[in-house]
């Protein structure tokens, strides 16, 4: 996020995946992986660190800023002092979005897809995305609560969402049908239909 009115910094929503919108947060990595990464050599893990925290405290750290005209240490040694203890209760941000429901019952977050009961009323619902959690409001009501799904074009279905389901209902259609669907039936009934209309000719 990024944003600045009349000296006073206001948050900016930039769009995902576009580090070029907030590059004052993106520029450090680059400066880590350019001046640290790059050409050095690791044994395992606990070198790397200790490697990363000599060059913090050598490089890195003591330099002066070419953008604040500070020194690294110095600058977080006044900041310090206004620091304050994290709450013991872990943040829990939440993003909210409006959501259409599918034909299927579904509504689609994060390119996944997550039910709602067939009873939902309403074809455009309030998500409530989490870190470890969807949850899905019917008029401020919670009416489903999933785990975030791994990956995408994943698909949650809760029990009891779906009170009823057709047997053809799970089958693919083939493409370009534009015609309905009929019931499955045994092919003993059709032979014994033929067998009637064969005594019925005869």
């Amino acid at each position: 996020m990024r944003g600045v009115f009349a000296g006073v910094h206001l948050p900016k929503a930039c769009r995902a995946y576009r580090p070029e919108t907030k590059g004052k947060v993106e520029r450090p990595f680059r400066y880590i992986r350019e001046d640290f990464f790059l050409g050095g050599v690791f044994r395992d893990l606990d070198d790397l660190n200790a490697q990363f925290n000599r060059w913090l405290s050598t490089v890195a750290n003591p330099r002066l800023h070419a953008t604040t005209g500070r020194i690294g240490n110095e600058a977080f040694a006044e900041e310090i002092q206004a620091l304050q203890p994290l709450p013991l209760v872990a943040f829990g941000a939440v993003l909210k979005l409006e959501r259409r429901i599918s034909h299927e019952g579904m509504v689609s977050v994060g390119g996944d897809y997550y039910s709602v009961p067939d009873a939902t009323r309403r074809r455009v619902v309030e998500v409530h995305s989490l870190a470890d959690e969807i949850r899905i409001f019917e008029d401020d009501r919670l009416i489903a609560r999933h785990p975030v799904l791994e990956g995408r074009r994943q698909r949650s279905l809760l029990d009891g969402h779906r009170r009823h389901r057709r047997r053809n209902d799970d089958l693919p259609l083939p493409h370009g049908f534009t015609g309905q669907q009929v019931v499955s039936r045994s092919l003993d009934i059709y032979a014994a239909i033929g067998q009637q209309l064969a005594g019925a000719g005869a």
